[in-house]
């Protein structure tokens, strides 16, 4: 079950990186403008950040293994749509409905939760969260081999044939768990969550091209604002909110949270700067004029590290707890980034980096399920941890926007082109490097915790065999 479960979440995340090998040849094969063509990326986004938590308390209301099915159907049916298409609009269309399944992590660390002993829990929802840097560190490489040697289509016939062979096991190996809330879903807030998160993200993911002055951007923020506070009164008032607010304002979830944004951030900076520097003409005198493919094969051991490091996560949280852990795993990742400031004329440097790097990212995310599972009753626990995995992913979503900023206002001129200049990369790093710590600061303000993640003055968790075996008698 950990191994199919773990198996759902790397192809979901491969999502991420599908069709980063093909931006630049979008414009052409579409017959569309490069812009319009950027939706094919931004699309994904914005449906992931709404499907994540929507899914994640429809799992908790209704069985999480059918939620993980009706996720993995949507990716296979997107996939299938993207590869019909010759055109734009199908190609969106599809990517919307790859982004639909994002909720399969959160939703697969809860099956856990409630099937496994206690003492397989903390290794197993480690690989699982793991799982969502690994499908996107092996994912580059992989589409680059398939756009680099086949045609652009077979990226999404490939991503259709993983998600069946997915959706088949689930199917077949894992149980469904019996720990539900029940209710009525909450629509309105629903929907005021879609639309506050859109805007949101809209205006982050795409204020560099519109202009962060513009109308059009400071209107989405604005529109942002109110609705999410709006959004929020609502969901205090509600009798079964999508969110419940008031355990998301406990210390450690709170807390647990905004760590996740600082993680998603520094984990993310990696990925913008290193594949850039490894493929930048090498007469710049920064760049190695390396191919997509072989910067895809630099950062893909940093996601079999992200997965070795997971059994260590959570070896350390059992013994120390998983403050401590998330603490150790964010101060690699700013040693990472220090050292790749001061390393970056190799290849094996980025090797390396890549590496240090996805170890820390392999310890922050193990020790986060642990810290919210320990904060929330086990029928929450799909929503709780959804919630943490959009937070990471609004942390991605700022990185992206912050380091495009900084890119585009440090260049240097090469020939007739206009390129980042090598301190605009190192300044980048030196962000990511910052956001790390600031995940470390944050950190330390969680509670003091036992071994094993119980905030110490609470009363401990009941274990989740006993919860499932009571929710079935």
């Amino acid at each position: 079950m950990v191994a199919v479960l773990a198996f759902a979440g790397i192809v979901v995340s491969l999502m991420q990186t599908l069709v980063i090998p093909i931006v630049p040849e979008l414009p052409r094969l579409l017959n569309a403008s490069s812009s319009n063509t950027a939706w094919a990326v931004t699309a994904t986004l914005l449906a992931a950040a709404v499907a994540t938590p929507v899914m994640g308390r429809l799992g908790d209301m209704y069985g999480k293994r059918r939620m993980l099915l009706v996720s993995v159907v949507m990716l296979v049916a997107g996939s299938v749509t993207a590869a019909l298409s010759d055109s734009l609009a199908p190609v969106i269309v599809g990517r919307v409905l790859q982004g639909l399944a994002s909720g399969v992590i959160p939703l697969g660390i809860s099956i856990m939760r409630d099937e496994l002993p206690a003492e397989r829990l903390g290794s197993a929802t480690a690989l699982m969260s793991a799982s969502l840097g690994v499908g996107g560190a092996l994912g580059l490489p992989a589409a680059a081999l398939i756009a680099d040697n086949f045609d652009w289509h077979v990226l999404f016939w490939t991503s259709a044939a993983l998600g069946v062979v997915a959706g088949l096991l689930v199917l077949t190996l894992v149980p469904e768990s019996q720990v539900r809330t029940g209710g009525r879903f909450d629509l309105v807030g629903g929907v005021g969550m879609a639309v506050g998160l859109v805007c949101l993200l809209l205006g982050i993911s795409k204020g560099a091209d519109w202009g962060w002055t513009s109308g059009t951007t400071l209107g989405l923020f604005g529109v942002a604002v109110v609705v999410l506070l709006v959004w929020g009164w609502w969901e205090l008032r509600v009798g079964q909110p999508l969110v419940d607010l008031r355990a998301t304002a406990r210390r450690q979830v709170l807390v647990t949270n905004l760590a996740s944004v600082a993680v998603g951030f520094a984990m993310f900076a990696m990925s913008l700067v290193i594949p850039q520097l490894l493929q930048l003409p090498s007469e710049t005198g920064y760049g190695l004029g390396q191919s997509m493919l072989a910067a895809g094969l630099v950062m893909a051991p940093s996601g079999l590290v992200m997965m070795a490091t997971a059994p260590v996560s959570a070896a350390v949280s059992k013994a120390k707890g998983p403050k401590v852990t998330l603490m150790i795993g964010a101060l690699i990742v700013a040693a990472g980034y220090a050292l790749n400031i001061l390393l970056m004329d190799q290849v094996w440097h980025f090797v390396l980096v890549s590496c240090v790097i996805g170890a820390g990212i392999g310890f922050t995310y193990g020790s986060m399920p642990a810290l919210i599972m320990s904060a929330v009753p086990a029928s929450e626990t799909a929503a709780a941890n959804s919630l943490n995995t959009l937070m990471r992913s609004i942390g991605t979503s700022v990185a992206s926007a912050v380091a495009g900023v900084i890119l585009a206002q440090m260049t240097t001129t090469f020939g007739s082109f206009s390129l980042p200049s090598q301190d605009g990369f190192r300044t980048v790093l030196a962000v990511g490097a910052g956001a790390a710590l600031l995940a470390f600061a944050v950190a330390s303000f969680l509670p003091r915790q036992n071994a094993g993640g119980q905030a110490q003055g609470t009363a401990p968790s009941v274990p989740p065999r006993r919860l499932s075996e009571s929710a079935k008698a």
